[in-house]
C-alpha cells in the first residue's frame, strides 16, 4: 500500500469518525484536539506526507480506534507510528 493510499484511507476513518480534519499553515505541528466542542485532527499542510501521516496516526490513537475496523495494512502502519514513538 502507497503512502498516499494510506493517507486516503485515514482520513476516510477520520470522516467515519464524526472527526473534523484541518489542513492549514502555520508554525504548529498540529495533532488531535476539541475545537470549539468539535473533535478536531489539525495538521500543518506543508509537512511531508510521512509526517503528515505519523501525526493522522497519532490522532487517531488518542481518540481510540480499538472498535473500529481498519483494513489491516493501515491498521499496521497506525501501531508502527505509535511505536515508533514508545522507544523514543
Amino acid at each position: 500500500m502507497t503512502q498516499e493510499e494510506i493517507l486516503e484511507e485515514l482520513e476516510t476513518i477520520i470522516k467515519h469518525q464524526n472527526i473534523h480534519l484541518r489542513y492549514e499553515k502555520g508554525d504548529f505541528s498540529g495533532g488531535y484536539c476539541i475545537l470549539k466542542q468539535q473533535r478536531t485532527i489539525i495538521i500543518n499542510k506543508k509537512f511531508s506526507l510521512p509526517k503528515k501521516l505519523s501525526i493522522l496516526a497519532r490522532g487517531l490513537m488518542e481518540i481510540g480506534i480499538e472498535d473500529t475496523f481498519i483494513r489491516p495494512a493501515v491498521r499496521e502502519f497506525i501501531e508502527d507510528e505509535i511505536a515508533k514513538l514508545n522507544t523514543k
